[in-house]
């Protein structure tokens, strides 16, 4: 079975090139070898949107901002490994 794509396309005039190389990194440190890649996209226009395996799950105008890393860590797990514990992030305890 083929591990989930995450695209993030961003602002490269809004220089917004530093914060998507950062949630990558998150997202790599919290989910590892359950992910078959992560992308990241040069855009325009204040562009900066998440998605996984096509489907945008957080789109700055849209969703009013930038997410935070427990936000979009939630929402990848939602798509990623539904049910899973993510310790703190969730409000729990790590395993």
């Amino acid at each position: 079975m083929a591990k989930p794509e995450i695209t993030i396309t961003f602002c490269v005039g809004c220089h917004w090139h530093i914060r998507s190389g950062w949630m990558a990194q998150e997202l790599f440190a919290t989910f590892g070898e359950d992910l078959g890649a992560v992308r990241l996209v040069p855009g325009t226009s204040g562009e900066f949107a998440i998605a996984v395996d096509g489907e945008t799950i957080w789109e700055r105008k849209r969703d009013g901002g930038f997410p935070e890393a427990r936000i979009l860590k939630q929402r990848v797990r939602d798509r990623v490994r539904p049910g899973a514990d993510l310790g703190h992030v969730d409000g729990g305890t790590a395993n």
